[in-house]
């Protein structure tokens, strides 16, 4: 039996991931794909979607048979027990100090497309923007998954514009370029728009909030990979048509200028408004989905009792209050330390690919027959991810082996008392 209100639908759930993978990548990465790769990154995306489907079949058959709040850190403790599923947990929530920073400066940029806005100014847009995404979690989950429905409306309506307008596709930009001699380029591009779905782990806490998971989840799931992969695609042929990229200043303003080319000055405020949404759904996910995983952990007793409370909507309100309230003080401490967001990145980017590979190795341990093989694939995909990343994987790796060194110590001294 479920613990919260069983009230998403397919189409909530396939909104929910969609955006959340959408984010901010939809603003950048399509151009830094193209500037890696050329015309060949309009392969690269099929590439990434067929690489990505074994970890996507195999997180929608893992939240089909075991639907929890828990989410990963849940799964990997079915399979190789509390111990492992304490230490994910805690390397799932280790990405909240340094990610969410990171996605409220991106978020709170959009404004400065408006207005001449001071420093204390993005932090009071960063921190309004918590105040939103609390408000909106003392809802019960349908109400996420109805606005980010139309966060994803607007998305898709917004990349359809640009192909109206610039009258896409062109006879001079083929949809699929032939690729002799070009293969080489690929990996070049499949590095950076990896992370574009990076977010799959974080839908799989909502699994439990589903009115028909067995058939919905999976489906959901599975529909939202392709939907995203369907935007950066078509964003990547805008992208290659009117040649806006070429250099970070140019790959991290692509969009932007793509909709000042065709649209003019009245622009400005459209890119401000969807890319500031798609922000707000992409974190409004993960926020929901850090809430989740620590009022289940309180609600099975490993967690303070208190933080196991639901309001009367029947939402984990108080564990929402207090992902909330870390956020906005790692966002004060990364304003204060005047953090960048590609360090505030580069540090997540280890956590999540190590919360997949054991998401996929417990996978290869649940899961039987064909499904089985598929998370093997999908286990090795997430190593090679891993050992692609080279340095910036080592905060994860070591935070892993003090979080594995700290539970060591605190049952041998268990064993000892």
């Amino acid at each position: 039996m479920s613990r919260l209100n069983k009230e998403l639908g397919l189409l909530q759930g396939i909104a929910l991931l969609s955006t959340s993978l959408l984010g901010t990548g939809i603003f950048v990465v399509p151009a830094l794909a193209a500037t890696a790769a050329g015309q060949a990154s309009l392969w690269a995306w099929l590439v990434l979607i067929a690489l990505v489907l074994p970890v996507a079949f195999t997180f929608a058959q893992l939240g089909k048979r075991f639907p929890h709040a828990g989410g990963a850190p849940h799964l990997i403790g079915r399979a190789f027990g509390q111990r492992l599923e304490g230490v994910s947990a805690l390397l799932f929530l280790a990405v909240l100090p340094v990610g969410l920073p990171a996605a409220l400066h991106i978020a709170s940029g959009f404004w400065l497309a408006l207005f001449d806005l001071s420093s204390a100014g993005l932090l009071a847009i960063q921190l309004a923007t918590l105040g939103a995404i609390l408000l909106l979690g003392q809802r019960p989950a349908r109400a996420s998954g109805v606005l980010q429905g139309l966060i994803a409306v607007a998305i898709v309506a917004s990349v359809a514009l640009i192909w109206w307008v610039g009258d896409l596709p062109r006879a001079s930009q083929p949809l699929l370029p032939p690729l002799s001699g070009q293969w080489q380029l690929l990996p070049a591009a499949l590095g950076v728009m990896f992370w574009c779905f990076v977010g799959i782990e974080a839908f799989t806490h909502l699994g439990e909030e589903f009115k028909r998971p067995e058939r919905d989840f999976p489906l959901a799931l599975l529909l939202g990979v392709l939907l995203a992969g369907l935007v950066y695609w078509a964003c990547s042929v805008a992208v290659l048509s009117f040649a806006t990229h070429g250099d970070v200043h140019s790959d991290t303003t692509a969009l932007p200028r793509l909709f000042e080319l065709l649209l003019g000055e009245r622009a400005r405020v459209l890119v401000a408004l969807v890319g500031y949404l798609a922000c707000f759904a992409s974190m409004n996910v993960y926020i929901q989905g850090f809430a989740r995983l620590i009022w289940s952990l309180a609600d099975e007793g490993k967690l303070p009792a208190p933080l196991a409370r639901r309001n009367g909507q029947g939402v984990p309100a108080r564990a929402l209050l207090l992902v909330v309230a870390s956020c906005a003080l790692c966002a004060l401490l990364a304003a204060v330390l005047e953090l960048s967001v590609d360090d505030l990145i580069r540090y997540a980017n280890g956590n999540f690919v190590l919360i997949y590979l054991f998401s996929m190795a417990a996978g290869a341990v649940l899961l039987r027959g064909v499904w089985r093989w598929l998370a093997g694939l999908a286990t090795l995909l997430c190593a090679a991810v891993l050992t692609m990343l080279g340095g910036d994987a080592l905060y994860a790796l070591v935070l892993l082996g003090l979080l594995l060194l700290l539970d060591q110590l605190r049952a041998t001294r268990r064993s000892l008392a």
